[in-house]
């Protein structure tokens, strides 16, 4: 039992099927409550349980991911979690917090908007520098953006408006403050916030297996560099290439001549990093991904181009096999390998049906191995090809064929992974921690916009109005947030990883491919799912992968194997 007038964890929360949050009392922000959920995250990471996959510390709670086809009972995993946070509360917390000293080049290039700062805030440079650099902020969360920090303790005397018109982009190290907050821009990404330096300090390294600098409970000092300096590094910067990769073409692999609208490098995507703000990413429809793979004689989760919309053309510069699943593309047929000549031109040409399609090549695309996985991520600009989309000049190596030509002549059917029949009809767990009219939610029609991207569908549609405490909290693909506009977003694979939006519910793990494939201007309508029918969609899903593989298994001399 909790020791006496220490209050008793809180009951669990499910956040659709793939998640469990381990509610932390007491004030949010505070130090006492950011230890103790460090502390609870900790706990839960040390004691490695069967079917957890990441850990996400934010600042009331610790939200535990897990994969529900590698669980025996799932009430098995939440007794352990609250034995686990249990220990915890009657603990005492006296760790003491890493403390990260950040030297600052204040205004000039290094901050723009300095000036501006200091006239709202009626404070001479030096005294507004004074004030930014007297706090120890402390870190309640990390997360938004990879190796972003949320710093708490920031002097109310230093809280202004952010831009009327943000930034198209925001250099990575810069140094700002938006209404009540102040921190670090880790990558170059669009911003809002008011720029007032720069700092050289790495806070995001996706080469080290610990990518983000900081972590929920450490302190983060600003220091400020003087005049001629633009900041210390406590981290060497990583330049990544983003321009044409080219490679003599006498080795296998592709040569890209026309990129399409939207085609990166992806695998099955980075388990384990959420804490520091990685987002799982990897192929937006993972099911259509893995077969590509499979067909060829790949693992299933080898690097695969995704194609969005629009395909590429592109040359083979050595004899290769090809497999294209996914949406429907005229430049290839589908859903079986292909064997093909070196010198041959494949132009993709524009989906049919369906949003991405999945092209394989036997061997796998070879690009870096980073955060274990080879997928492409946009938002901080690491992974894949220079973390960026395919360009005209690109050249794509394959690795060795596992396995020898394969008859030409057999094809799976589509039917085994269909494309979702409009309106599509998505399952979806509702929040029991949102106040809104579900009623009025499901059997709504909402139309996906052209914003919609990789990080997430935003639909139109009857606006809705939820209430939320706004505090900002763990969100996992499938998470439905409902922003201000009333217009609900659907999280897809590369979605931060923290968010502040009133949350409807959490679409069913097994129903995101079908998500994935939707297109702008597609409807979809959102119906209730209990928690065991969602659990069981994804077992029979995963049984249904198995089978495809057993099939495809049969006419390789070396098959490949299909490891759930």
């Amino acid at each position: 039992m909790p020791k006496h007038g220490t209050p008793p964890p809180s009951p669990i929360v499910h956040l659709g099927d793939s998640a469990l949050a381990i509610p932390i009392p007491g004030p949010v922000g505070t130090a006492a409550t950011t230890a103790l959920v460090r502390a609870v995250a900790d706990e839960v990471n040390a004691a490695a349980l069967p079917g957890v996959v990441d850990v996400i510390p934010s600042p009331d709670r610790v939200t535990v991911c897990y994969d529900a086809t590698a669980l025996d009972r799932l009430d098995q995993l939440e007794a352990s979690l609250r034995e686990l946070a249990g220990l915890r509360h009657q603990a005492s917390i006296t760790a003491k917090p890493t403390v990260h000293t950040i030297e600052v080049s204040y205004g000039g290039a290094a901050g723009p908007d300095l000036e501006d700062v200091c006239k709202h805030c009626g404070l001479s440079r030096e005294a507004l520098i004074q004030r930014h650099t007297a706090s120890d902020y402390l870190v309640t969360a990390v997360g938004f953006t990879p190796g972003f920090a949320y710093l708490g303790g920031l002097d109310p005397r230093l809280a202004v408006p952010r831009r009327a018109t943000p930034r198209t982009e925001v250099p990575a190290g810069s140094v700002g403050l938006g209404g009540a907050q102040t921190g670090v821009y880790p990558c170059a990404s669009p911003g809002g916030w008011q720029i007032i330096g720069h700092t050289d300090a790495r806070f995001f390294d996706p080469t080290s297996s610990q990518p983000a600098l900081c972590a929920v409970g450490d302190r983060v000092r600003f220091v400020d560099a003087g005049p001629n300096s633009a900041g210390s590094s406590t981290s060497a910067a990583i330049e990544q290439h983003r321009g044409p990769s080219r490679v003599p073409h006498r080795h296998r692999g592709l040569s890209i001549l026309e990129p399409g609208l939207m085609t990166t490098v992806q695998d099955l995507g980075r388990v384990g990093y959420r804490s520091s703000g990685v987002t799982l990413g990897g192929a937006a429809d993972p099911a259509a991904a893995a077969v590509a793979n499979l067909l060829v004689g790949n693992p299933p989760d080898a690097a695969v181009l995704e194609i969005t919309l629009a395909g590429p053309t592109f040359r083979l510069t050595s004899d290769l096999r090809l497999a294209l699943t996914g949406g429907r593309f005229p430049g290839l047929p589908s859903w079986r390998p292909i064997e093909m000549p070196a010198g041959s031109t494949v132009a993709l040409g524009h989906a049919s049906h369906g949003c991405r399609g999945y092209l394989a090549v036997a061997g796998g695309l070879e690009v870096p191995l980073l955060l274990g996985s080879r997928s492409t991520h946009l938002a901080a600009g690491f992974g894949g090809l220079g973390g960026r989309t395919l360009a005209t000049g690109d050249w794509l190596a394959a690795g060795p064929s596992l396995t020898t030509a394969t008859d030409a002549h057999w094809s799976l059917s589509p039917e085994l992974l269909p494309l979702p029949v409009l309106p599509a009809r998505l399952r979806l767990l509702p929040s029991t921690e949102t106040a809104t009219e579900m009623r009025s939610f499901f059997g709504t029609p909402y139309r996906v916009t052209a914003s919609s991207n990789r990080m997430g569908l935003r639909l139109a549609g009857s606006p809705l109005t939820a209430l939320g405490d706004g505090v900002s909290r763990a969100v996992v693909p499938g998470t439905v947030q409902l922003p201000p506009d009333g217009q609900p977003i659907l999280l897809l694979n590369d979605c931060q990883t923290i968010g502040g939006y009133p949350v409807l519910g959490h679409v069913a793990s097994a129903d995101l491919r079908l998500a994935a494939q939707l297109r702008p201007g597609d409807t979809l309508l959102f119906e209730p799912v209990t928690r065991s029918e969602a659990h069981a969609s994804q077992r029979h899903q995963q049984q249904a992968l198995a089978s495809i593989a057993a099939r495809i298994a049969d006419r390789w001399p070396s098959p490949a194997t299909f490891k759930p």
